[in-house]
């Protein structure tokens, strides 16, 4: 199960944290990703973090998102900095068993409800 925390109401140029809580047992090899989706568009990576410590970020956040390391297993972080208000959507967070693809949504087998974040002035 995935429950994410921490979304809410920002200004453009804000940072903010989200947090995913991660319970159940994790597989040796996994990856853990942070995805968005606005009204009327797809779902797109934010960030992700394999079990191996390999990052990836989305093109639209590159150099403003950091998902962190965690090693228990039960928990996922993601940052993002400047946040714009294109950013607002609900933000998602995911399990795969695997660590090879990270990108595509459909690599993840587990996903929390999301949280919603709104960057409005």
């Amino acid at each position: 199960q995935l429950v994410e925390s921490g979304g809410g109401v920002v200004r453009p140029g804000d940072s903010l944290r989200l947090s995913c809580a991660i319970s159940g047992g994790a597989s040796m090899n996994h990856a853990t990703g942070w995805f968005r989706q606005a009204p009327g568009k797809e779902r797109e990576l934010v960030g992700a973090i394999t079990s191996s410590g390999r990052t990836e970020y989305g093109n639209s956040v590159m150099g403003r998102a950091t998902v962190p390391e965690d090693n228990t297993n039960h928990a996922s972080l993601l940052q993002i900095d400047n946040l714009k208000p294109e950013n607002s959507a609900t933000y998602f967070c995911a399990h795969g068993r695997q660590k090879t693809l990270v990108r595509p949504a459909a690599a993840y087998d587990f996903w929390g409800q999301g949280t919603q974040v709104t960057v409005s002035s």
